[in-house]
């Protein structure tokens, strides 16, 4: 169990530039990310040569640096990713934040005592998903922003790790690492670092606000001591891409508020004046979701910020913050060299020896005057605490020689601070990939987003139905002879114990078969022992991902659909493996739901609702569990290119919105291999993502 204890500030950092404001405004974490496996891709980042420099500045100043590795990787690049994180360990990072399970798993492999953090990417809303990465071996979990205040208490509630939570900054539509929009309009893929924002664009429903995709930031800065209450150990900041000035007055905000309690006015409006959205959100955290929580970056929003705001954030940071405690010990007698010790709140101590004092002839010199000299630590992080002087009768030191002792002494002590303190790392050894050979896929399974399957899908291996469907529907299908899974939602928001609840419930009728596309869905699933399928919200995108989910118990899994056809018939490990081959691919999963703007609320829902883009495109939305699904606007269709489909075991037609003929007339394509004229889509399978 973690223990109550101080809340972290945690700052971000873009870039070089941006250290040192969140450093001097109160950060007591930075995080940043390298030149590549980074999930802002188009921040400025770090050099090798800069994050070493940026870790010694940092622990100095007693500020942990947080690298961000946090992107899927493919089966071609994890010798340099692991490159990456070797790097990292020479020269002491204080923790990764990751996103790839496969990666996660080499990593706790080749450096089992370096830190390792669960990225929000990971999607983990759930005490289950917490628990999942607690018995990965991270150390932190950082959850997802949709949670509300008491949510994030019960997931809190005892908890065996650290949990992070985003406390200020810019807000997806999406749930973090299940927004494929940016991958499937631009092949520009937000799991991959390089997302487009096409949510800022203008996407409108009937009485939406005409930006039905932009949510307004996230500010719960006033609630910092509440979640430190609850036993949160991480304040996290969003904000890569923004100017150094951001930085400082939202670090200065975050450590008002913890500090005082209380977040003056005029700091508060130079954080909304540098960067916001129509004002601020805490939709989420107070649960008051709604249209009131969307917002674009208006032409007022961007005047707001001129140079007189900038100038006066300047001054957040223009000089040192000293803030690390030093007790100090002087020894001046007679005929020995001066010598001056300094021990700071960390445990390191420096000392320094300087001129042999003097017979005064006037003036001796004593404690409150050798006091005045060496409490003078002006231009470094250090602030005397305290100091213990042991100084003979009539001797006299010159002021000039106490502040080269103080000096030299806190020079000595800064050196040993910013040391580099390398983690051990034992390189990986990487055997040849097994091949999974050119065999085609052999069977296929349909997904229903309901109970209303024709005996036509008889054949399929596996249909995965919902979950909440009926006991009675539940056996009436058994009772016609379908092989039936349950899909536990991905969208699990305060939905756990039901969850829970259903899963016995299914067991019950006989039914063992779950699809699981989160981490905490397969710890609850495997908790009763029941048999797992991996869905794509899993984000499977290389062998060792694909081992970890073998490792975690999964019969078979779906791979992510960002993959190409090429680089998912050079996988390797021994799961069995699908993909979605047919059907709307699910573009974002949003607890906001953007056809709640009209006021009607759920019920009026009788058929999907749809949003539509600028160019007057519609996209399908439809409910479950938690969250909607924004669907793609015309489907997948791979059904003509079986013979393309290497290495692959079983592929998933993915239903939704479709009417019972046009399942029945995609039922009839698949098995013909054919494809219609017009109205369809590839997908990535050909073109992939950057």
């Amino acid at each position: 169990m973690i223990l109550l204890g101080k809340l972290e500030i945690l700052a971000p950092a873009g870039g070089v530039d941006s250290v040192i404001p969140a450093v001097r405004a109160g950060a007591d974490a930075i995080y940043l990310g390298a030149s590549s496996f980074s999930a802002r891709s188009s921040a400025h980042n770090f050099s090798r040569e800069q994050l070493a420099e940026t870790v010694r500045l940092c622990h100095l100043n007693g500020t942990a640096v947080h690298l961000a590795c946090n992107i899927l990787v493919h089966d071609d690049e994890i010798s340099d990713a692991l490159s990456l994180i070797e790097y990292a360990c020479s020269i002491g990072v204080d923790a990764l934040i990751m996103q790839d399970t496969g990666l996660i798993s080499l990593v706790r492999s080749c450096a089992p005592d370096m830190p390792v953090h669960g990225s929000t990417q990971l999607s983990v809303h759930t005490r289950s998903g917490v628990e999942a990465l607690w018995k990965m071996g991270l150390t932190r979990v950082v959850l997802s922003r949709e949670l509300s205040a008491k949510e994030i208490a019960e997931i809190a509630r005892d908890c065996p790790v650290e949990l992070e939570v985003f406390v200020h900054g810019a807000l997806c539509m999406s749930v973090s690492g299940q927004c494929y929009f940016s991958a499937m309009l631009g092949s520009r893929s937000g799991n991959r670092g390089a997302c487009a924002q096409p949510c800022r664009l203008p996407f409108s429903v009937k009485g939406g606000t005409g930006h039905d995709l932009s949510l307004k930031d996230l500010s719960v800065i006033e609630h910092l001591r509440e979640l430190e209450e609850m036993g949160i150990a991480s304040a996290k900041i969003e904000g890569r891409m923004k100017r150094p000035e951001y930085v400082a007055a939202a670090v200065a905000a975050c450590r008002q508020s913890l500090d005082t309690g209380t977040v003056p006015q005029e700091l508060y409006d130079k954080l909304r004046a540098v960067f916001s959205r129509s004002g601020f959100t805490d939709g989420y955290y107070s649960g008051n979701r709604g249209v009131s929580m969307f917002g674009i970056r208006s032409k007022e929003n961007v005047q707001a910020a001129d140079s007189r705001i900038f100038g006066s954030i300047h001054e957040l940071y223009k000089k040192e913050r000293q803030h690390i405690p030093v007790d100090f010990r002087l020894t001046v007698r007679e005929g020995e060299p001066s010598s001056l010790t300094a021990s700071d709140s960390d445990g390191f101590t420096a000392s320094a020896v300087g001129a042999i004092p003097e017979k005064a002839i006037k003036l001796p010199l004593d404690r409150e005057r050798a006091e005045k000299s060496i409490s003078k630590t002006g231009g470094t992080p250090f602030l005397m605490n305290s100091l213990s002087a042991d100084i003979d009768d009539g001797m006299i030191l010159p002021a000039s020689a106490l502040n080269s002792l103080r000096t030299d002494c806190l020079k000595s002590l800064s050196e040993k601070r910013s040391a580099l303190r390398p983690v051990a790392f034992a390189p990986y050894k990487s055997g040849s990939v097994i091949s999974r050979g050119g065999r085609l896929p052999s069977d296929y399974r349909a997904r229903f987003p309901d109970g209303n399957i024709p005996d036509d899908f008889l054949d399929s291996e596996l249909i995965y139905v919902p979950l909440t469907l009926s006991s009675r529907k539940l056996d009436e299908l058994l009772d016609r002879g379908f092989a039936v899974a349950v899909e536990i939602p991905r969208g699990m928001f305060g939905m756990e114990k039901n969850i829970i609840r259903e899963l016995e419930r299914v067991k019950e009728l006989g039914i063992n078969e779950v699809l699981a596309g989160n981490i905490g869905a397969v710890e609850i699933a495997g908790r009763l022992d029941m048999d797992i399928h991996g869905g794509f919200g899993l984000n499977l995108s290389n062998t060792q991902s694909l081992n970890w989910a073998k490792a975690q118990g999964l019969m078979d899994a779906e791979v992510s659909f960002e993959l190409t056809l090429e680089q998912i018939s050079r996988l390797g490990g021994i799961i069995p493996v699908g993909i979605i081959s047919m059907g709307r691919l699910p573009l974002m999963l949003t607890r906001n739901c953007p056809a709640m703007n009209d006021g009607r609320g759920c019920k009026h829902c009788e058929t999907a609702p749809t949003i539509r883009d600028r160019k007057g495109i519609d996209f399908p939305m439809q409910c479950y569990g938690a969250c909607t699904e924004i669907l793609n606007s015309v489907p997948l269709m791979m059904s003509d290119r079986h013979h393309e489909l290497r290495g692959i075991d079983f592929e998933v037609l993915r239903f939704s919105t479709e009417t019972p003929q046009q399942r029945l007339e995609m039922l009839r394509l698949y098995r013909e291999h054919k494809a219609p004229e017009t109205g369809f889509t590839r997908g990535l399978y050909y073109r992939g993502t950057e």
